[in-house]
C-alpha cells in the first residue's frame, strides 16, 4: 500500500526551530507518514533535533532541492560544475544526519527557464558529474531521485524518457526518477503510460494540481495516474505538493510563477489531499480487482 508523504511549504517556508515544530506536528496529526522539505541550511537548522523530532513522531522524511545558475553540473565552466559537486554532496549529508534515504528534485542542471538549448557536451558533463556524487550518496544510503519538471524549469529533462536516458548513461543503481504530475501534465503525451513504461525506475512521487491548488479542481486525470500507479505496484512514497501566496519562498515561488493566492487555509487543503490521494488509490484498486476477477457461476 502505498504511503502518503506532504512537502513542508503546505504549512511554512520558513526553517526556524517553531515552524520547523509546527510544520512536523501538522504533519504527523493529519496522518502524513513523510514529510518532504526543501533544502534546509544545516549553518541554520540543528539537524541533531529535527532527526530527533522526526523519530519521535515516527515520520520519514525527504529533502528536494534544485541547483542554482552558479551550480549548474551540465556547465562548460569547471568552477561552477564543482560548486554543483559540492552542493549535492551536502544535501547528500543532509539527508543522511536527517535520518532519510532520498534526496530529490533538479539534480542534474540548473533550476529555472534557460535561454540556451542544451548541448551533448551539457548532457555529458552532468552524466559524468552526478554518477560520481552517487558513487558516494550509495555509501551514505541515499538515492538520487532526478525530478522531471517542465520546459519552462529546465532545458534538460522534461519527460520520464528523457530521464530514464540519462539514468542509464550514468550506470548508477541508486538514481531514479522523481515524477511530479504536475510538470508531467505539461510534457508527457500520455501520464498513465509514462509511470507504466518508467515503473522499474521511478523512486520518488509527488501529485500536485495543474494549477498547484487543491487536488481534483484543476485539469489533471487523477484516475489515470492512480490507476497507473496501482497497476505498477508502486508501494512507496506519494507526497501532496502545492503552492500559494499565502506561503511565499520568495526564490522558489518566483522560480515557479506562484502569483496568486490558490488557498488561505492549509489545515483544510492538506485534509482533503490526504483523503483525495488516499481514496483515489483504494478506488484504483477496487477496479483493478473488478478487472481480474473472473465472475465464474456457480
Amino acid at each position: 500500500m502505498s504511503k502518503i508523504g506532504v512537502h513542508s511549504f503546505v504549512w511554512s517556508a520558513g526553517s526556524s526551530r517553531a515552524e520547523l515544530e509546527k510544520a512536523l506536528e501538522s504533519t504527523h496529526k493529519l496522518g502524513f507518514k513523510l514529510i518532504e522539505f526543501s533544502y534546509l541550511d544545516p549553518a541554520q537548522v540543528d539537524v541533531g533535533w529535527l532527526s530527533g523530532r522526526l523519530r519521535d513522531l515516527g515520520l520519514d522524511v525527504a529533502i528536494s532541492m534544485g541547483l542554482p545558475p552558479e551550480g549548474d553540473i551540465s556547465s562548460d565552466d569547471g568552477a561552477v560544475v564543482a560548486k554543483g559537486v559540492d552542493i549535492l554532496d551536502k544535501a547528500v549529508a543532509l539527508v543522511r544526519d536527517l535520518g532519510g534515504s532520498k534526496l530529490a528534485g533538479i539534480l542534474s542542471s540548473s533550476h529555472g527557464k534557460q535561454e540556451r538549448t542544451l548541448t551533448r557536451k551539457g548532457w555529458d558533463t552532468s552524466v559524468a558529474t552526478l554518477s560520481k556524487v552517487a558513487d558516494r550518496a550509495r555509501a551514505a544510503g541515499v538515492t538520487l531521485n532526478l525530478e522531471i519538471v517542465n520546459r519552462f524549469e529546465s532545458n534538460m529533462l522534461n519527460t520520464a524518457a528523457q530521464g530514464m536516458a540519462y539514468i542509464r548513461d550514468t550506470g548508477a543503481s541508486n538514481i531514479f526518477l522523481h515524477l511530479d504530475t504536475f510538470h508531467m501534465n505539461i510534457e508527457e503525451a500520455d501520464v498513465g503510460l509514462a509511470i507504466r513504461h518508467a515503473a522499474d525506475r521511478i523512486g520518488y512521487v509527488h501529485i500536485g494540481e495543474s494549477h498547484r491548488g487543491y487536488l481534483g479542481t484543476g485539469t489533471i486525470d487523477f484516475s489515470a495516474i492512480f490507476d497507473a500507479l496501482v497497476a505498477i505496484g508502486w508501494d512507496d512514497y506519494v507526497t501532496f505538493e502545492s503552492f500559494s501566496t499565502t506561503i511565499v519562498d520568495k526564490d522558489l515561488s518566483l522560480k515557479t510563477a506562484i502569483w496568486r493566492n490558490l488557498w488561505t487555509d492549509n489545515v483544510a487543503l492538506a485534509g482533503h489531499a490526504h483523503r483525495f490521494i488516499e481514496l483515489g488509490l483504494q478506488t484504483a484498486r477496487r477496479k483493478a480487482e473488478l478487472v481480474a476477477m473472473p465472475h465464474l457461476p456457480a
